[in-house]
């Protein structure tokens, strides 16, 4: 990706965030000058993955296949240091974008619509790294049912989904409906182990510097001095 798209993904999701009532932690505002400047006691956000985070998957084409989020908060597996058991996540999916189909090894996840338009969410399960033909269980606001496997499981805003390990989903967004800000409440998060794509894709895009970063992703952090 350039730079100037993952500048331009970001003052948009912070647009969106605003028009929703969504207000972003203090990090989420720093500049790369800023950064430079934060010392050990902010090791928490660089050794969690904390903030921005613009991913087009590798593919080049952001505006059909891709993701804008931030991580608010994580937890950390791998190092005892960090206590929380949780994660939370927001995440911008634009009209006319997909995100792939995945599954997690081992979290479990709620994906909230926030607000704007309506989410659809297909569901599959995995039988082996393929898509299971099996009935799908639908964890939603409370309300447990089957669907057939592939079902686009439509959420506006407001509405919510459980989704499980091994249990594939994409994300997209009914046309006409606009722009969607989404919550994830989830377990601890790890996007270099705990990912799944049906079809190979990449995670982190390499960045072409057209432009000097309005904000640094959760991978860029400098080191404390």
């Amino acid at each position: 990706m350039k730079r100037s798209e993952v500048n331009k993904a970001i003052k948009e999701m912070e647009a969106l965030a605003k028009k929703h009532g969504f207000a972003l932690p203090p990090f989420c505002n720093w500049t790369k000058e800023d950064w430079e400047e934060k010392g050990h006691e902010y090791d928490e956000i660089r050794d969690n993955m904390l903030g921005w985070d613009i991913t087009d998957y590798g593919l080049g084409d952001f505006e059909k296949v891709g993701f804008a989020l931030i991580t608010l908060r994580n937890g950390n597996q791998n190092n005892p240091k960090y206590k929380k058991v949780y994660a939370e996540k927001l995440l911008m999916l634009k009209e006319g974008q997909h995100s792939p189909m995945h599954f997690h090894w081992n979290k479990s996840e709620d994906i909230i619509n926030r607000g704007g338009g309506t989410l659809i969410i297909h569901v599959y399960n995995d039988k082996d790294g393929e898509l299971d033909d099996t009935d799908v269980l639908v964890n939603a606001d409370g309300r447990s049912y089957y669907v057939k496997a592939g079902t686009g499981v439509e959420l506006r805003p407001g509405e919510s989904i459980t989704l499980w390990p091994h249990q594939y989903h994409d994300f997209d967004v009914v046309e006409g409906t606009g722009d969607v800000l989404i919550g994830e409440v989830s377990m601890c998060n790890d996007d270099n182990t705990d990912n799944r794509f049906y079809e190979p894709v990449g995670r982190f895009p390499e960045i072409e510097e057209d432009e000097e970063p309005y904000r640094l992703l959760c991978n860029e952090y400098p080191l404390a001095k």
